[in-house]
């Protein structure tokens, strides 16, 4: 069961996911990178709960999708987002025992990020098309996307962490 620390906490972290996406330029065919995943990462990796999954990937999709800049991406957006957590939450489980929180948040960023893309622009490609070729927006916007959160969600699970702590959740370690 989550609680509503956990909640508030979740919430908070994608609202900030929300404000960088607003400040991000878009690359190609308008299209940004999407901070409100790194955030939504960041949750996950620092609740570890499956039980906050769906609730935290819906609500990050809705986000995304009333602030998308690609016409007719809401429903690829909120299909990324529950995929993207489902799959993060798994990697976070898998592989928590066997390396350093830091690490695992890398990977967390790397792999989610790239699952998300490719959950966003393959739901995109079947039910509006896309503005160029898929090929195009996968090496553009997804893969450096997927480095730049690669580098930037432990750096903001390790400045997180603190915080959490301090309002009385029970973190990993």
């Amino acid at each position: 069961m989550v609680k509503t620390k956990e909640l508030a906490l979740t919430a908070l972290l994608l609202a900030i996911g929300l404000l960088l996406h607003q400040i991000t330029v878009g690359l190609v065919a308008g299209m940004k990178p999407d901070f409100v995943i790194t955030m939504l990462f960041v949750a996950l990796l620092l609740l570890r709960k499956k039980s906050l999954v769906l609730p935290a990937g819906l609500a990050a999709g809705i986000i995304a999708a009333l602030t998308t800049s690609m016409p007719g991406g809401q429903i690829p957006n909120i299909v990324d987002k529950i995929v993207t957590a489902i799959v993060a939450m798994l990697i976070i489980q898998l592989f928590q025992r066997y390396m350093l929180d830091s690490l695992l948040a890398g990977i967390v960023g790397l792999v989610g990020t790239i699952i998300s893309g490719l959950a966003f622009l393959g739901s995109a490609q079947l039910i509006i098309g896309l503005p160029v070729s898929f090929k195009a927006l996968f090496l553009t916007v997804v893969l450096p996307t997927g480095i730049i959160n690669a580098i930037l969600t432990p750096v903001i699970y390790t400045i997180a962490l603190r915080p959490a702590r301090s309002i009385g959740l029970k973190l990993p370690k």
